[in-house]
């Protein structure tokens, strides 16, 4: 185990902490904002660290594509390369390679597909997902899993969970282990209990740095995924980071972080940026809509960012009206900014004990009901 994470308070099954990697320190619970292609859309790097994110995601499958990883390797790593210092998490690759359907084929070996982009042909095995991550100079390494859509039946789940976990194997024995850097295995089995108790048991006796929840946040309903977690996280180690893939709506964040949950990633806050919803302490704002046209408000009164410390909500409707790139770059400055400061607000509230009033604040802001059905 080549990653320190140290659990500094517990409020219920919340947990505050520190994972300390050769990139940096990342506070816990933390949200990822997703640099699919070396990039988080619409921002700098620069104005990433400025909302407060700690550590950012890229995405295996299209650097391998474009523009390689033995480029990028060669041109000093990924970190160098996207002028990004702090902690990077670099997925698999495997989930958007599956997502392709009819231009892959999974066997035992791996995962063969034609890519999207000109239609070659490639193989990628456990080891050589690993590799490519090692040539990013991903501070945390992804195992490659196989990641079913839901509702799948037991067989289906069962099959591709046991597949995941011979990978994993494969990925352990290939990961070159380094101080400061990380192989995370993730949990498979869909919204079975007792397939999501065997996947966290064969994982922990492998030995991994951290453990992912994977195949949820794929359609299934937010009850379904909280249930999932119910029955996950009190499987795995407490000594180890837990990350929940891909997840998702600030209700589904709070929700997991009571139950446990360190780490997240989402696209969410970028991509709703870009197409004009914000997420503020008072739900979401569709800035399209003409209501907005001449209002001199700020998008939420109580966030630092610049779109809203500077702009009224009149001037980013006439921005994403006129499909302004600024707007983008403003909308989507303020919905990490706000994903940053929700994960903050969270920490501080473990740290004090009162995480079940912020959940109900929180709940309240968002005009929803209980979000924690416990």
């Amino acid at each position: 185990m080549s990653l320190n994470f140290s659990v500094l308070a517990q409020d219920g099954a919340a947990r505050l902490g520190k994972l300390h990697t050769a990139h940096g320190v990342i506070d816990t619970p933390v949200f990822m904002p997703v640099g699919t292609a070396a990039t988080v859309k619409a921002m700098t790097p620069e104005a990433v660290a400025a909302t407060g994110a700690q550590i950012i995601l890229g995405n295996t499958y299209h650097l391998m594509l474009r523009p390689g990883a033995e480029r990028v390797a060669k041109l000093g790593g990924l970190h160098k390369f996207m002028h990004w210092p702090g902690p990077i998490l670099t997925d698999s690759g495997g989930f958007q390679v599956m997502s392709l359907g009819q231009l892959s084929k999974v066997t035992e070996r791996g995962v063969a597909f034609q890519s999207h982009i000109d239609g070659a042909k490639y193989d990628l095995t456990p080891e050589r997902s690993v590799e490519i991550q090692d040539l990013l100079d991903a501070t945390i390494t992804m195992q490659l899993d196989e990641c079913v859509a839901y509702p799948a039946e037991a067989k289906r789940a069962a099959d591709a969970m046991r597949l995941s976990l011979r990978w994993a194997e494969r990925c352990k024995a290939a990961f070159r282990d380094r101080a400061g850097y990380g192989l995370f295995g993730i949990v498979q089995g869909s919204t079975f209990a007792d397939l999501r108790a065997e996947s966290a048991a064969g994982l922990q006796a492998i030995g991994f740095d951290g453990y992912a929840i994977g195949g949820l946040a794929v359609g299934e309903p937010q009850e379904a995924m909280f249930e999932t977690l119910d029955h996950t996280v009190p499987h795995l180690t407490p000594d180890r980071p837990r990350y929940l893939m891909g997840v998702g709506k600030p209700s589904d964040l709070v929700g997991a972080v009571l139950r446990g949950v360190d780490m997240f990633d989402c696209v969410l806050p970028t991509r709703s940026g870009r197409t004009g919803q914000a997420f503020t302490r008072r739900g979401t704002v569709n800035i399209r809509n003409a209501r907005h046209a001449e209002d001199p408000r700020p998008l939420d009164e109580e966030c630092r960012c610049p779109a809203c410390t500077h702009h009224s909500r009149a001037y980013l409707h006439h921005l994403v009206r006129s499909n302004e790139i600024l707007g983008s770059v403003l909308m989507t400055w303020h919905n990490l900014t706000y994903f940053q400061d929700l994960m903050a607000g969270m920490r501080a509230a473990i740290g004090a004990g009162r995480l079940q009033a912020f959940a109900a604040d929180f709940a309240v802001g968002q005009g929803l009901g209980d979000i924690d059905p416990l």
